[in-house]
C-alpha cells in the first residue's frame, strides 16, 4: 500500500472477470468526464464548491471598543437593563419586526394538526392526548416537533393565518399550562433541551403573528413572557447543549432575541459570538457538519436560514462569517442528492423528497454544484450521466458527534434517470414515526447497508443513543479516471476499512467502477490479511445490495445473476463472480421516513481468514 492506494490486488482497467463472459468496462461509447450542471435560484452568487472553510471563516464581527465591552459585561452576568437603558425602565416584551418565514411548513401535516392531530412520519397522534409536560415520554421524533414548535411552519402552510392562528394558540396555552416554571439546568424532561429550547424561541420569534395575533390579551401577555424567559434561560445554559448541533440551534435562539426583542444589543454581541464559534466546532474544513447526517446538514442550513430572516426583518446585515458559512454548507449536501434532487440515506437519514431539499437550497441563495470529492465529510459522488454513484468512504461519526451513526463504512447507493436501483435502508432518525422504535438499532447496523458484513457483525460497534464505539478507524481512499479505446471512460473508486480486523484479522476493501454513460457499475469487495500470514479457519461473509422501491426481481436459471425491472422500463442485470446469490426482504424508509417494503440481492458464503474477493457486475441492457 502507498499513497493510499492499494497495490496488492487491483481491477484490470479493460476488462473484469466474472463467472460466464467478461463484459469489456468500455465499448464504442464516447468517453469523457460528464460535466454536472445545477439548477441554479434566480440570484445570489455562485460559489465555489471546492473552496475549504479557514480559520478567518469563524471570526466574530469586529466591534468597536465599547460594544467589546458590552458583549463581555452581558457574558459575566450584568442584566441587559443596566447595558442598554442603565437610567429608564426596563422595556416591557414586545416584538421589534415581523419576520417573513424563508421555509414554508408541509400543508398535509398542518391539515392533520387542524383536524386534531400531530402528524410525523407519517404517525398520527391525537393532540388532546399528547403529554407536553414530558412526564409519559414520547417517541423522540414526536418530542421534537411538539416541543420545538416546528409545528408551526406546518399549520401555516395549511390555510389563512384567520383560520390557523386560534389552533397554533390553542396548542401553545396548554404547553404553557404544562410548563410553568423553567428548570435551573438542561434535563428536565424533553422541552428543556437546549436543542428544543432554542428551536423553540426561534419558531416563536419566526411565526409570531400566528400566536400573537388572537385577541386573548392574557395569552398574549403569557406568551411574552416566555419569549423573554426563555432568552434568559439560553444564555445561561446553552453551553450544556447534548451535541454542537444542540449548542448551535441555542445560539441561533439567543440571536434571534436579540434581534427582536427589546434592548437586545448586548444579546446580540454575546450570542454572535458564541454562535460563530459553536459552528466552527460543529463543521469540518469542507462544510460537512461532523456527524456526517444530511439530515443534520438540512438543519443546520436550515437554522442559518431562518436566523437570516430575523436580521433582514430589523434590516441588518448578518455577520459575514453567517453568510460564508452558509455557503458552505450546501455543496456538500448537494453532493449526496440523485438525479431528482431526493437525498441518498445515510447515518439515520432518509429518502428526503428533492422539492423539500430544493426549497431549503433555493432558501439559501447560494449557486453551487455538488461535491465529488468530500474527503472530511467522507462521501465521494460520481455522475455519469442519468447514473448518480455515492459511496461511504470514511469512518463513521466520533461519538460525541453522532446522533444516529450507523456503521455504513464502504456502502453505495445508486440511481439511474432518477430511479434508484441500490439504496441504503435508512430511516434510524425516524423511528418512532411509522417506523418501529424497535427497529432503529438494526437500521443502523452495517447490515443495513449495501456493503460486505462478516460473521453478521458490525464493522463498528452501535450503541444506544444514537452513539456508536469502536470498529472502523482508518480508510483508505483513491479515486481516478480511466481512459483508453476499449474503456470509453469511466471513474475508479478504491478504499478500505480496517473495522474486522481486530475480530477477523481481515481488511475489506472495495472498488467501485462507473461507466462515463452510467449503464454499468462494475464492483470487487476483497478481503485482506491484516498481518504477514492469515489466520486458519473460515468466516461466513455477506454482500449486500439493497434494492431501490418498484425494483421488480427475477433470479436468473444459473444461480449466479439477477434481473432487475425499473419503473421506467428499462432492464439491468446483476452478475456475481462467486458466492450463493439469493433474494431476501428488506425496508427502506420513504421519503417522509415512512417504512417501506423492498427486497435485496445477497451474496454469500465462506471466505477463508487468509483472504478472499468477489467481483460483481450491474449493467443496463438494450
Amino acid at each position: 500500500m502507498s499513497d493510499g492506494v492499494l497495490t496488492s490486488r487491483s481491477v484490470q482497467d479493460d476488462e473484469f472477470a466474472v463467472d460466464g463472459p467478461a463484459i469489456p468496462l468500455g465499448s464504442a461509447d464516447e468517453g469523457g468526464l460528464v460535466t454536472e450542471e445545477a439548477n441554479f435560484p434566480a440570484g445570489g452568487e455562485v460559489i465555489e464548491p471546492g473552496r475549504a472553510l479557514a480559520l478567518a471563516d469563524f471570526t466574530p464581527p469586529a466591534l468597536g471598543a465599547g460594544e467589546r465591552l458590552l458583549r463581555l459585561a452581558y457574558r459575566m452576568g450584568v442584566p441587559v437593563s443596566a447595558l442598554a437603558s442603565p437610567f429608564r425602565k426596563q422595556a416591557k416584551p414586545r416584538l421589534l419586526a415581523t419576520v417573513i418565514n424563508p421555509l414554508p411548513g408541509h400543508k398535509v401535516a398542518g391539515t392533520a394538526l387542524r383536524a386534531g392531530h400531530f402528524l410525523v412520519h407519517g404517525a398520527k397522534s391525537p393532540i388532546a392526548q399528547v403529554e407536553f409536560a414530558g412526564a409519559a415520554r414520547l417517541s423522540p421524533p414526536l418530542e421534537k416537533v411538539v416541543h420545538s414548535f416546528s409545528w408551526l411552519a406546518d399549520l401555516e402552510a395549511s390555510a389563512p393565518r384567520e383560520a390557523v392562528a386560534p389552533v397554533a394558540e390553542q396548542i401553545l396555552a396548554s404547553w404553557l399550562n404544562a410548563n410553568p416554571q423553567m428548570p435551573a439546568r438542561p434535563g428536565k424532561g424533553p422541552a428543556w433541551t437546549v436543542a428544543n429550547a432554542g428551536l423553540r424561541e426561534l419558531n416563536w420569534l419566526v411565526h409570531a403573528p400566528l400566536i400573537l395575533s388572537g385577541s386573548d390579551k392574557v395569552l398574549r401577555a403569557r406568551i411574552l413572557t416566555a419569549l423573554a424567559d426563555t432568552a434568559r434561560w439560553l444564555d445561561k445554559n446553552v453551553t450544556r447543549a447534548d451535541d454542537l448541533l444542540g449548542e448551535v440551534t441555542g445560539w441561533c435562539g439567543i440571536v434571534a432575541a436579540g434581534l427582536l426583542l427589546p434592548d437586545g444589543k448586548p444579546r446580540r454581541l454575546f450570542g454572535e459570538a458564541g454562535l460563530i464559534r459553536a459552528l466552527g466546532e460543529l463543521v469540518g474544513d469542507d462544510g460537512g457538519v461532523l456527524s456526517r447526517s444530511p439530515i443534520a446538514q438540512m438543519e443546520a442550513i436550515a437554522l442559518l436560514v431562518r436566523l437570516r430572516a430575523c436580521y433582514q426583518a430589523v434590516r441588518r446585515d448578518p455577520p459575514q462569517a453567517l453568510e460564508t458559512i452558509l455557503a458552505l454548507l450546501v455543496p456538500p449536501l448537494l453532493a449526496l442528492t440523485h438525479d431528482d434532487g431526493s437525498l441518498g440515506s445515510w447515518q439515520g437519514g432518509w429518502a428526503v423528497d428533492g422539492a423539500e431539499v430544493g426549497a431549503l437550497i433555493a432558501a439559501t441563495g447560494v449557486r453551487t454544484r455538488p461535491l465529488r470529492d468530500v474527503r472530511q465529510w467522507g462521501y465521494q459522488r460520481v455522475a455519469a450521466q442519468k447514473g448518480i454513484l455515492q459511496f461511504d468512504a470514511a469512518p463513521p461519526p466520533l461519538a460525541k458527534h453522532a446522533r444516529s451513526g450507523c456503521a455504513s463504512t464502504l456502502a453505495f447507493e445508486f440511481s439511474h434517470g432518477g430511479h434508484r436501483l441500490v439504496v441504503n435502508c435508512g430511516g434510524a432518525a425516524a423511528a418512532g414515526g411509522l417506523m418501529p422504535v424497535r427497529l432503529e438499532q438494526g437500521l443502523r447496523a452495517t447490515a443495513a447497508h449495501s456493503t460486505l458484513v462478516l460473521d453478521d457483525a458490525n464493522s463498528t460497534a452501535i450503541l444506544m443513543g444514537g452513539k456508536i464505539g469502536s470498529g472502523v478507524s482508518e480508510v483508505e481512499i483513491d479515486r481516478r479516471i480511466l481512459t483508453g479505446e476499449k474503456l470509453g471512460g469511466a471513474t475508479r473508486l478504491e478504499a478500505s476499512h480496517n473495522g474486522y480486523v481486530g475480530r477477523f484479522g481481515l481488511t475489506h476493501q472495495r472498488i467501485l467502477i462507473l461507466r462515463d454513460d452510467g449503464t454499468e457499475l462494475r464492483g470487487e469487495d476483497l478481503l485482506i490479511p491484516a498481518g504477514k500470514k492469515g489466520k486458519n479457519g473460515k468466516v461466513g461473509f455477506a454482500i449486500r445490495f439493497h434494492l431501490g422501491p418498484g425494483v421488480e426481481v427475477g433470479l436468473s436459471e444459473d444461480g449466479q445473476g439477477v434481473g432487475l425491472a425499473l419503473p421506467d422500463g428499462s432492464y439491468w442485470q446483476f452478475r456475481a463472480g462467486g458466492g450463493q446469490v439469493t433474494v431476501e426482504e428488506s425496508i427502506w424508509a420513504d421519503g417522509h421516513g415512512r417504512p417501506q417494503s423492498i427486497q435485496q440481492i445477497v451474496v454469500s458464503g465462506l471466505v477463508s481468514r487468509g483472504g478472499g474477493n468477489f467481483a460483481w457486475l450491474l449493467k443496463k441492457m438494450g
